[in-house]
């Protein structure tokens, strides 16, 4: 068995330039550098974190959060009237492929090296595919049919075009299952879920068999990482670094200390906050439900005429002393869930069941009365929503995947379009390549 223990992984200093160089894949340190590039970049910009990721901007876009700020292009997210020229839609893309590209580099040249183990060897290759596919799986949820990237060849790279949302899919849960395989016998021993292994590739192949409905294999995944891992019982206790049931998260830079989300979304003066938790999210908690008293918060202004509700699953902020917390893109929570939906989709009922209220007893809750196939979908989707809620965007990606976007924010977003499910192509990009039109819908 490989273990992958390194500390320094995640804390060498991140590479001034692309890494390309042949001498790269001559030593393991050298790769796990070109690593930590990838996930420095992961978690101080672009979609996956930093300050325009999926949280807060696919929070504003649903129905999670309201939005004070002034920033014209969030607004745009919060309106509902984004244009093809929005920088944070042009961002997260250059970003995206950006980040497909180093994953690229590293198959390309892991594959080439003569020097390193193939021990090593197979833990990179697994690792690469798995950043890889998690990466173009945010993208096709945003932006629809997309280029599927697997080579550095900038000949290709620049004339791509783009693949059907159907095999964009099909193409991610290849790279998910090959990089299970590679990873077999890989785990992180350093206590701090930070390094990707077989269980955080299962993670999002369990996510990814729920989104294209293969109900089977969806149980099969999630009922693995439900027998590896242990639901963290305290949900004061949930999001700290050390929680038993985080199955992969980001470690925050040297100068922050703490994540990006907490420092966003708590508010600590009014005036002066940017998000708030809607009033809908809030009415959404059943009378008991001890995540709106352990994951919410409020505060006043100094006169008490305003009073505001913000999430506090973080509540470490960046002046901490400390790391208390990491920024958390896969937990146990999720899974139970996936499970759940997936049980009912298949005829079982009564386990469906036995896995909500799993998560409905953590949170104080009572046993779900939903007996029937519409019910316990209803059910799901809203302990989904009460769960999941400012996290990584899982109540956007919920409501398109479910179709039912256009009932739940068609009522509270007044710019609202049935287009609006699909983000557009950034106009720089059409520009640039005419192989990706046409242009999405309703841009």
């Amino acid at each position: 068995m490989v273990f992958l223990g390194c500390s320094d992984f995640v804390e060498v200093d991140p590479p001034k330039n692309t890494l390309i160089s042949e001498t790269v894949f001559k030593d393991p340190v050298t790769v796990e550098s070109a690593f930590a590039h990838i996930y420095h970049s992961m978690r101080e910009k672009g979609l996956v974190s930093g300050n325009a990721g999926l949280t807060t901007l696919m929070g504003i876009y649903s129905d999670e959060l309201d939005y004070y700020g002034f920033d014209a292009d969030f607004l745009q997210f919060y309106h509902h009237n984004i244009v093809a020229d929005n920088t944070s839609i042009t961002g997260w893309w250059s970003h995206a492929y950006n980040l497909i590209y180093s994953a690229n580099n590293i198959i390309e040249g892991v594959a080439g090296s003569d020097v390193l183990r193939l021990e090593d060897r197979n833990k990179f290759h697994g690792q690469a595919l798995f950043v890889r596919a998690y990466v173009h799986s945010l993208l096709v949820s945003l932006y629809g049919d997309i280029p599927y990237v697997t080579t550095t060849d900038y000949l290709v790279n620049n004339s791509v075009s783009r693949v059907p949302e159907a095999k964009v899919y099909e193409n991610i849960i290849a790279d998910l299952e090959e990089s299970v395989d590679l990873l077999e016998g890989i785990e992180d021993i350093s206590d701090e879920r930070v390094l990707p292994d077989q269980w955080t590739v299962k993670a999002l192949l369990a996510r990814m068999y729920l989104y294209t409905e293969q109900w089977e294999a969806a149980e099969v995944i999630s009922t693995q990482l439900l027998g590896a891992f242990a639901l963290e019982p305290d949900l004061n206790e949930v999001f700290l670094k050390g929680s038993s049931e985080t199955i992969w998260q980001l470690k925050p830079g040297e100068n922050l200390r703490n994540t990006q989300e907490a420092n966003q979304l708590i508010i600590q003066f009014i005036p002066g906050q940017t998000y708030a938790l809607t009033d809908s999210l809030m009415e959404s908690f059943e009378i008991g439900d001890q995540r709106s008293v352990h994951w919410t918060a409020s505060i006043s202004d100094t006169d008490n005429t305003v009073t505001l509700q913000f999430a506090h699953k973080y509540k470490a902020l960046f002046n901490e002393t400390e790391s208390l917390e990491y920024s958390i893109l896969f937990r146990l929570g999720e899974q139970h869930l996936i499970r759940a939906e997936a049980r009912v989709y298949l005829g079982n009922l009564a386990e469906a069941q036995q896995d909500l209220n799993v998560i409905r007893n953590r949170a104080g809750l009572a046993n779900t009365t939903a007996n029937t196939v519409n019910d316990l979908l209803e059910s799901i989707l809203h302990e989904r929503r009460v769960e999941l809620f400012a996290e990584q965007g899982h109540r956007w990606f919920d409501l398109k995947r479910t179709g039912s976007a256009t009932a739940v924010l068609g009522p509270v977003k007044s710019n609202w379009k049935a287009t609006d499910i699909l983000f557009p192509i950034p106009e720089i990009e059409l520009e640039s390549n005419p192989n990706l039109l046409p242009q999405n819908q309703g841009y």
